[in-house]
């Protein structure tokens, strides 16, 4: 802030200096504007009221200048005010209140005798002009005859509903409306009671009712299965349980083919599926679907039978809800292919239907099975014995639980081969492959490598034991001595005798022939080598010329070609590298 005094600008509008509302601001001093800062601060710190506007309401002091200062154009006076930043009324969207609805109905006795001023001059109506007149043109209008004048078209207004407006269901809805079907009903039982009331004193006047009560079965308690009163209570039950089957109870879900119970609530006196066992570990209880499948008892000990629950899968698969729930398929598929069946409306009629059709389905089988007899043949195989008789026949004794489950015995079977197992030969305790050392396989019973030879015991050990001192060499020497050479092997060895002879006198041609390439090829790389030193040395030269001139005068390098050096030229540039780390480079003059 400048040391002199602070001077606020107060902009005014074209022409509006003539203003006498409007009252303009003086010039601040300094003091005042020290004042007015300090009386800032003490709003913010909550020492000093509120600024409040022109309608009462407080003006948050936290707020920043930019954001309270009022704009020229909304109030030059410069009034503490925020209604600038407030929505203004007249760019906000107008939308029809809720409570309106479309017109419903014409007004009856609503038609005009007389023409109207602005009305059309062809029909006499108030809705349309005569150039947006739809009905035919008449010779004289209604205008000039003032006869046969038609009503107003029926106008819709223009609604315009904002969001919630638009997706409220009731909107429109007159409750009016429901009040008639509730009196329409009300007389109705009305009426009904009226006619059960005549009904009774028309019995009370011919004498039936005394004579019913009067009868030895009313007084030893039992009731006239045909009596009037009984039918009247039959047909009372009726007409309050007309519309019971079009009311959704808690805890089942109806549906106008099949009526399917799903209870999902519990009775009050019941426990809580998830009190049950309170172990985290236990059964898992789905909060969403109220269900636990598996057993929570199942860790504690205890028979299933003796648990009050055991699950829902125990209760699934447990008495006849197989049964139920097979017999629910049937009627399903049965409804799908047009047979009116139900398992609530006629149980009756759909376990006869069930039963003849397993019955057919078997009869179907076996005539299936027949024909492909007849067909293929086959009987024989059929008619067979099983194969436990076939094979032999096992005493197996196999020992169960009280829960099903095996104790004792049904060992799980080894599996056999087809080849001698067990088989052991020439004084051998154990077989061939018991005994397995340094890549060989032998008998454990005398840590012989030879097959098929006679056992010597202990003494065999021992002795495998001493030869593990000697070397291989002289082994293998004396096996292969002591071996006797077949016919086969001895004309093998004579045939890669005779290839390696072969192979000799080719290297010594081949190798002559080399020596003669071999010396044109070294002179070859060792003009290419010298040539590559002399493009290497030029290529030197050149960049020492590059590098003593101006930065300025450097040629580009945009036409350079770039491609893979050869074998020369990198040993060129090898030789001729400059090596400032060798400590030789000063002698050798690099």
């Amino acid at each position: 802030m400048e040391s002199g005094t602070v001077e606020t600008i107060a902009a005014v509008p074209p022409g509006g200096s003539n203003d006498k509302g409007l009252e303009e601001q003086k010039k601040m001093t300094r003091e005042d504007w020290r004042k007015k800062k300090e009386l800032e601060e003490q709003r913010k710190l909550g020492n000093a009221p509120a600024e409040v506007d022109e309608e009462g309401k407080d003006i948050n002091p936290h707020i920043p200048q930019y954001i309270s200062s009022v704009p020229w154009y909304i109030d030059p006076s410069k009034r503490p005010t925020l209604k600038h930043q407030r929505p203004q009324p007249e760019k906000q969207e107008q939308f029809t209140p809720f409570g309106d609805w479309y017109k419903r109905g014409v007004q009856e006795n609503a038609i005009a005798t007389k023409y109207r001023k602005g009305a059309c001059e062809n029909c006499g109506s108030m809705t349309h002009k005569r150039k947006d007149c739809l009905e035919r043109p008449r010779k004289v209008g209604a205008k000039f005859t003032g006869t046969n004048i038609a009503p107003d078209d029926h106008m819709q207004p223009l609604l315009e509903f904002d969001y919630d407006g638009k997706r409220d269901r009731w909107n429109g809805y007159n409750p009016e409306e429901h009040m008639k079907i509730v009196e329409e009903y009300a007389k109705v039982d009305l009426a009904k009671r009226t006619l059960k009331a005549q009904k009774l004193q028309e019995e009370l006047a011919s004498g039936k009712l005394t004579e019913q009560v009067s009868s030895p079965r009313h007084q030893w308690g039992e009731e006239e299965p045909n009596s009037q009163t009984e039918r009247d209570h039959n047909s009372e039950d009726e007409d309050e349980d007309k519309y019971a089957d079009d009311i959704d109870m808690p805890g089942q879900n109806f549906d106008s083919k099949r009526r399917i119970t799903v209870r999902n609530l519990r009775i009050r006196e019941d426990i809580a599926k998830y009190l049950r066992n309170l172990d985290p570990n236990s059964a898992y209880y789905d909060p969403k679907t109220r269900a636990m499948r598996e057993n929570p008892y199942a860790n504690a000990g205890k028979n299933p039978d003796e648990v009050s629950y055991a699950g829902d899968n125990f209760v699934r698969y447990t008495g006849d809800t197989i049964s139920m729930a097979q017999t629910q398929l049937f009627a399903w598929e049965a409804y799908e292919k047009g047979s009116e069946v139900h398992l609530q409306a006629d149980p009756t009629k759909l376990e006869l239907l069930y039963k003849s059709f397993k019955v057919k389905k078997e009869d179907f089988k076996e005539q299936q099975k027949e024909s492909i007899l007849e067909k293929y043949g086959g009987q024989e195989h059929l008619d067979a014995p099983p194969p436990e008789l076939l094979l032999a026949q096992t005493e197996d004794y196999v020992e169960y639980s009280r829960h099903g489950t095996v104790i004792k015995g049904q060992e799980k079977a080894i599996a056999c081969s087809k080849y001698e197992e067990d088989v052991t030969i020439n004084n051998h305790t154990c077989i061939w492959g018991s005994y397995w050392k340094e890549g060989k396989w032998g008998y454990k019973c005398c840590h012989s490598f030879v097959k098929y030879s006679y056992c010597t015991g202990e003494a065999g050990k021992e002795i495998a034991n001493a030869d593990q001192d000697l070397p291989e060499v002289e082994l293998q020497e004396e096996e292969y001595l002591t071996k006797p050479k077949t016919l086969m092997e001895i004309h093998l060895e004579k045939q890669k005798e005779e290839e390696e002879k072969k192979k000799k006198k080719k290297k010594k041609k081949h190798k002559k022939s080399q020596s003669s390439d071999s010396d044109s090829e070294e002179k070859k790389k060792h003009e290419k080598l010298k040539k590559a030193l002399n493009a290497e040395e030029a290529r030197l030269l050149q960049v020492k010329e590059i590098l003593h001139l101006d930065e300025r005068k450097r040629p580009y390098n945009s036409m350079y070609e770039t491609r893979e050096p050869t074998e020369e030229e990198v040993e060129a540039y090898q030789m001729k590298r400059q090596r400032p780390d060798d400590p030789m480079a000063s002698f050798l003059g690099q």
